[in-house]
């Protein structure tokens, strides 16, 4: 028997619905319908009016019930598979079939490029829309439709532990990046923007409160999203953390007022996995569509809360039709062929891989040695290579949470270079003793030390306790037989022993110290202290603050987690092969005191506009290596050809000039100066620049980024008046170009 209400009575159903198949074909016919020109919303009116009341339920959570979905969970891992939600198989209806990210497709053996934070420091819009492609094809071959993996957080302090998931500390690069992944995932797979909003804190997400007034909120923290969802993002994933007193995945001024009605987003919003909302029927009344990954809540409560009157079959019926919409938007605007198993990780996919992590990394320093800078390499010279550091043999490509990626094969740098320099002696000493890795490093014609983190140290956190915290457990739905009670007491003995969501060892979070380890740097500096042509290569996400011995060595590159094909794309730049050209997107202080406060365990925290680059400037202290900033092999000089404002927007025209011998790669850099003095990132444009050639770039502005938010027409505005640019080739460049656009 069904509830009556108006959308299950016959004579109100919605348009359409008269011509809806009841049979499994139903949806593929809407499908053609919204390709031949017809309202995807109409349509999905049309399916849900054909649907009974247990069928419009089930498109509001997951499709696994809670239980078993954790017993698969604990014997498999996360992920191995896509997580179907919101199907609704009687009429054909597929749901959101979900896959992770965002370092590629987690589901399978999939391509494992570098991590998100390294494709930003490619400050290359282009080159991540390729890998989007890449990933979506991955994705799709897979049988996913959704993928979760635009990450968009803006890291406000670099000791977040997921800052490897998302692109830098500026919305400009954010959102241009987080809308170039959209624009390649889209023709394969449903791009979902995450985790709204404020998301920034690891350890603590689960109980932390962001207060945050408006002025900061709209000018800093969301214009990458709204950027995102304007190129295409038909879904966005809120947050785990509390904004101003109201949990993310409840908030009806950030699902609603904000994202459905200021920004005129139409497509489907899903919680956060198993803990992303507190109150099903609350999350739907403020605008939150789709329970993941599992049946949880929902299932356990709402149809009770309806016969109650407690919820609205309005608010069913509202949500229903946004996700199958979405669906059909997918469906009718997918293109190409099915891709096949043979994508994954395939050969074009892993020269990609390559290209981006070669891309990626940022050479901080470079300074001379026998008369010439170190690097890069000379290969026909060198006779004995020593690769030292307990990082240098290890396949190290991120954390191990829900963005981990399966790659079949990882190439360490030891391989990398190894397979570069067949005619070398390429010595490895897997002892940590400083001293035994100076002996082996002393008669070398160089030596590459590799340091850094590991998923130990940095990534997503699900420590054990997570699981029984109370208000958390309380969750999750009673178990309904002898079964899903082993399950649960399986669930609860394996992660009181520290099994973390992934089904590995607990690990990860928010670093509690940006230094590198004292083993690290004990060999560093004993390593630079018996080869003068010591190289250091440093995997990281975020700011690794080196102040104790950066001056000590002669070469410094910034490796980022490089993806499968790291080593190889190490040693392309070491031997110069490809030009350094990553650029930093974020800054490096000199010491902790620089950033803001950061509290891993904070249960309230306040966000300011302070973070960052414009941080440092705003306490007129001077950074290790500021925004923006990378050394290249070769020089190129750039000049100001022409600026002009269009409404919103800035044109700025720079002329690029190769003036080396060497082909290279530049990154034109506009910010816009308030007449506070605060430098906001507002466009860029990266561009190959052959030897001894000039070519224009042209990069265009957001001056929105420079606005400030008006409370009366709820949208930020551009500045009316003149504006100051910099073109320039880094944050605070000395050498910047100036121009000021009258309004």
């Amino acid at each position: 028997m069904t509830t009556e209400h108006p959308a299950s009575d016959p004579t109100t159903r919605a348009a359409g619905a008269d011509d809806v198949p009841t049979g499994p074909g139903a949806f593929e016919a809407a499908v053609a319908r919204v390709r031949a020109g017809a309202d995807p919303f109409e349509q999905a009116r049309a399916l849900y009016g054909a649907l009974d009341d247990a069928e419009r339920l089930g498109l509001l959570d997951g499709d696994i019930p809670f239980w078993p979905g954790m017993r698969d969970l604990l014997a498999e891992g996360y992920n191995v598979r896509p997580y179907p939600m919101g199907a609704a198989p009687r009429l054909g209806v597929p749901g959101l079939q979900f896959v992770d990210g965002p370092r590629g497709c987690v589901a399978g053996q999939g391509t494992a490029f570098p991590v998100s934070m390294a494709r930003g420091a490619t400050w290359d819009v282009a080159l991540e829309e390729r890998v989007g492609a890449a990933i979506g094809t991955e994705v799709r071959a897979q049988g996913g439709t959704f993928f979760g993996g635009v990450c968009l957080n803006l890291p406000r302090h670099p000791a977040w532990g997921r800052a490897q998931e998302t692109y830098g500390e500026e919305p400009a690069l954010l959102g241009e990046f987080g809308a170039a992944l959209v624009r390649g995932v889209a023709p394969h797979a449903i791009a979902c923007v995450k985790h709204y909003a404020l998301n920034s804190m690891e350890n603590a997400r689960f109980s932390v409160d962001v207060r945050i007034d408006d002025a900061t909120l709209h000018e800093l923290f969301l214009p990458h999203f709204r950027r995102a969802i304007d190129a295409g993002a038909l879904a966005v994933m809120s947050s785990y953390n509390s904004v101003n007193g109201q949990w993310a995945g409840q908030n009806p001024e950030l699902l609603t007022r904000v994202l459905r009605e200021d920004w005129g987003f139409t497509g489907t919003v899903i919680t956060d996995f198993i803990w992303g909302m507190r109150d099903g029927t609350a999350a739907l009344r403020a605008g939150l569509d789709v329970e993941a990954p599992f049946a949880q809540q929902r299932v356990a409560h709402l149809a009770a809360d309806l016969a109650a009157g407690r919820a609205d079959w309005a608010d069913v019926e509202r949500a229903a039709v946004r996700t199958l919409a979405t669906q059909l938007r997918l469906h009718a605007g997918r293109t190409g062929a099915e891709p096949g198993p043979e994508v994954m990780a395939c050969a074009a996919h892993r020269a990609l891989a390559r290209e981006v992590a070669g891309r990626a990394m940022v050479l901080l320093r470079n300074e001379p040695v026998d008369g010439a800078p170190l690097l890069p390499l000379d290969a026909a010279r060198l006779r004995r290579v020593a690769v030292l550091g307990r990082l240098a043999d290890l396949p190290n490509t991120g954390d191990h949470g829900s963005s981990d990626v399966r790659a079949p094969e990882v190439v360490t740098a030891l391989a990398g270079l190894r397979a570069a320099l067949p005619a070398a002696d390429v010595v490895h000493l897997t002892d940590a003793d400083p001293l035994a890795a100076a002996a082996r490093a002393a008669d070398a014609d160089v030596a590459v030390v590799v340091v850094g983190y590991t998923a130990q140290d940095e990534g997503e956190f699900v420590d054990g306790g997570v699981f029984t915290r109370p208000e958390l457990a309380a969750l999750y739905p009673e178990p309904a037989d002898d079964e899903e009670r082993r399950v649960r007491d399986a669930l609860f003995g394996a992660t009181a022993t520290g099994t973390s969501l992934a089904g590995g060892d607990t690990a990860g979070g928010d670093r509690a110290d940006l230094h590198l380890s004292a083993d690290d740097v004990a060999l560093v500096r004993a390593v630079a202290a018996v080869n003068p042509r010591t190289v250091v290569a440093v995997v990281a996400a975020g700011t690794v603050l080196m102040e104790e011995w950066r001056h000590d060595v002669p070469a410094l590159v910034m490796m980022w987690y490089a993806g499968m094909e790291g080593g190889h794309a190490l040693a392309d730049v070491l031997l110069g092969r490809v030009d350094a050209s990553g650029r930093l997107p974020f800054v490096v202080p000199t010491a902790a005191e620089h950033l803001p406060e950061f509290d891993r365990e904070a249960t309230e925290v306040v966000y300011d506009r302070w973070f960052g680059q414009r941080r440092l400037d705003h306490l007129g202290v001077r950074p290790a290596y500021p925004l923006g900033f990378g050394l290249s092999y070769t020089t190129v000089g750039m000049a100001l050809v022409d600026a002009r404002r269009e409404a919103d927007e800035a044109v700025v025209v720079a002329r690029l000039t190769n003036t080396g011998e060497r082909d290279g790669r530049h990154v034109a850099q506009v910010y816009g100066v308030t007449d506070a003095g605060e430098r906001h990132l507002l466009g860029f444009a990266a561009a190959g620049v052959a030897a001894g050639a000039s070519m224009d770039v042209v990069v265009r502005a957001d001056l929105q980024l420079l606005g400030a938010w008006d409370p009366a027409t709820r949208r930020v505005v551009a500045p009316a008046g003149p504006v100051r640019l910099e073109l320039a080739a880094h944050a605070g460049d000395p050498a910047a170009a100036s121009v000021v656009l009258g309004g």
